[in-house]
């Protein structure tokens, strides 16, 4: 069986679609990163890096108890290398998914996200123009490098569906926020149209539909507690004893 520590956001989004795709059985284990699970000692002992999903597969190929996997690309990497599906087998066919993936991560997910969190500030956070111009610039970069890539080639790597554009896709959704109409850009919105139209997909994306937080209905002095805890985040001290000295 394999856990997902989820929460309905686009980096969750990624690997729901995979799983519907591949067909595997999976236990949602909802990680409210909007009240701070990614900060339990629970999570921690399977991502350092307080940031979800999270998988935890509990019958490894080795089978030597179970494993965990922390970050969107390398859990598609994996899940992809498990089943055999998604990514082909030759190098030059797997490597050109592989730098897809790294791309997503790297560029796409990062920028996209922070476009996002610009645009959606209020006027009490000051003047955000120049913030909001870089990302969402950068973000219409990137769907021209999308709509570039597809003009002549169905999916992103080519004739075959694979993790590439599974984990592109969730980030496009909403285009409309981030400043953009994708009516600019045709091959892109080709694709975007019939990934959206896969039973798959539409199953993935609607994983955690239900998971919700109302602040609306939270106290200014809890509002305020969520927002230092989750917001302007810095270093997490390491454990004073025990550890390997330098």
């Amino acid at each position: 069986m394999l856990d997902l520590h989820y929460w309905p956001t686009p980096n969750g989004k990624k690997v729901t679609i995979q799983l519907e795709e591949c067909g595997l059985d999976y236990n949602v284990i909802e990680c409210n990163i909007g009240k701070g699970d990614q900060f339990t000692e629970e999570f921690l002992a399977i991502n350092p890096n307080t940031r979800m999903p999270a998988l935890v597969d509990h019958a490894p190929a080795d089978g030597q108890g179970p494993l965990s996997v922390f970050e969107s690309g390398a859990i598609m990497l994996y899940i992809a290398e498990k089943t055999g599906q998604f990514m082909p087998s030759d190098p030059r066919g797997k490597y050109e998914v592989v730098q897809w993936v790294m791309w997503q991560m790297a560029n796409q997910g990062p920028k996209s996200g922070e476009c996002g969190h610009f645009r959606r500030l209020g006027d009490d956070a000051g003047d955000q123009t120049y913030a909001i111009t870089r990302f969402t610039d950068e973000v219409n970069r990137f769907y021209g490098v999308l709509n570039n890539k597809l003009y002549n080639q169905r999916y992103l790597c080519g004739d075959e569906y694979t993790i590439a554009d599974m984990i592109c896709y969730p980030w496009t959704i909403n285009w409309e926020g981030q400043g953009q109409d994708i009516g600019e850009f045709k091959y892109f919105k080709r694709w975007f149209d019939e990934l959206g139209q896969r039973p798959a997909v539409q199953r993935g994306m609607a994983v955690g539909a239900q998971m919700q937080n109302d602040y609306a209905k939270l106290p200014k002095e809890e509002i305020a507690a969520l927002r230092a805890l989750l917001y302007n985040q810095r270093a997490r001290p390491a454990p004073q004893t025990g550890g390997l000295e330098s």
